[in-house]
């Protein structure tokens, strides 16, 4: 599976699309927000530059792409009032894999621009934006042109499927039955993969430059913690109920995993130190509920039955690129049908949340 050329979110908007089914994404966002904040003030604060090249690496499509870019644009613009100084002009930089719905984005930057500008008031400086398609598994700027990178639940997936020497049976990702042998090819290749980010950043941002990341994590050490991948675990579920229907062979499912690593705090932050061209500032995990509320229970049938219709949508419009591209589009119905009522009991049962790690740091001086 070529990832860079399968994986997108579900484009449109329709019943399935990611933007109508990504309100964990936009929670995940917004509970980062002051972290965020505080990198770019300081950032702001430290460089004053006249012109602020920022980036938004696995931007998406919907009501979520431009949420980080405008939180951060007001953030400069509250601080450099505070200084005394004249707005700087924003070059915004939007990057995804190249199958991305960009067009809908372009489609609503204009009336995103005149709203940003009222709401600025007089003497906001001009805002321009691009798309960049392309991985950001490379280098996609020009050398130390940007000052603020910014990435919110993109980094946990993989440049690709990691080379497995044992079968993971019955698995899409990291679970309680999967060999050791895959689970070190996954932690391996996030090794390379955030390694090789890491290098490609530092060379694009100018020194002093900052970058602040949110990955879909993990608190434990334990990879097969139900904190982990548990969601695919119960997607895995679905797609052996099929297997023994007849509708999927075995060996279909035993040859799928998902290019997708969610790490931990701590393994974050070794790579970073390994690396060498980034500081810490600030790490920490943090969670929100499948659903993206703070509820742990559901007081009706009906709220939990559309909890997990929720939940499936969600995670359809997240995977099913990469499902159709291994298993074929007729059979995604049945697949996420079954994956519904499996979540509707288990998050009758369980306490289920997402666990997000998030990173700032700062690019040494050079």
């Amino acid at each position: 599976m070529e990832v860079a050329q399968v994986l997108h979110m579900n484009v449109g908007s329709g019943n399935t699309s990611y933007a109508n089914n990504s309100s964990v994404q936009q929670k995940v966002i917004l509970m980062t927000r002051a972290i965020t904040e505080e990198a770019i003030a300081d950032l702001y604060s430290s460089l004053l530059p006249k012109a602020i090249c920022i980036a938004d690496l696995g931007c998406s499509s919907g009501p979520n792409t431009l949420l980080a870019v405008s939180n951060i644009i007001k953030t400069v613009e509250k601080r450099r009032r505070s200084l005394g100084h004249k707005s700087p002009e924003y070059q915004i930089y939007l990057n995804d894999l190249p199958n991305n719905d960009f067009n809908n984005i372009f489609k609503s930057l204009s009336n995103f621009k005149e709203k940003l500008a009222k709401q600025m008031g007089p003497g906001f400086g001009s805002c321009f934006f691009s798309g960049v398609p392309g991985s950001f598994y490379g280098r996609l700027f020009p050398t130390k042109t940007l000052h603020f990178v910014h990435s919110s639940y993109s980094l946990m997936w993989l440049s690709k499927v990691p080379d497995l020497t044992e079968v993971n049976k019955g698995n899409i990702y990291l679970s309680r039955t999967s060999p050791a042998g895959v689970v070190k090819a996954y932690l391996k290749q996030f090794q390379r993969d955030f390694s090789t980010f890491l290098k490609c950043r530092a060379e694009e941002l100018v020194p002093g430059g900052a970058m602040v990341l949110t990955l879909l994590g993990r608190r434990s050490h334990d990879h097969s913690s139900k904190e982990s991948g548990y969601i695919y675990e119960l997607l895995s579920m679905a797609i052996n109920q099929l297997v023994s229907e007849g509708l999927i062979e075995e060996e279909k499912l035993d040859s799928f995993n998902i290019p997708e690593y969610t790490p931990s705090p701590a393994e974050v932050k070794y790579v970073v130190e390994e690396e060498g061209c980034f500081v810490i500032s600030h790490l920490e995990a943090t969670s929100v509920h499948w659903n993206a509320s703070d509820k742990s229970e559901f007081s009706a049938i009906g709220e939990l039955k559309n909890s997990g219709y929720n939940v499936a949508k969600c995670i359809r419009a997240v995977t099913e690129s990469l499902l159709v591209s291994h298993f074929g589009k007729d059979l995604m119905d049945d697949i996420f049908d079954k994956f519904k009522e499996i979540l509707i009991e288990c998050m009758s049962k369980e306490k289920t949340e997402f666990i997000n790690v998030t990173v700032s740091m700062k690019k040494r001086g050079q």
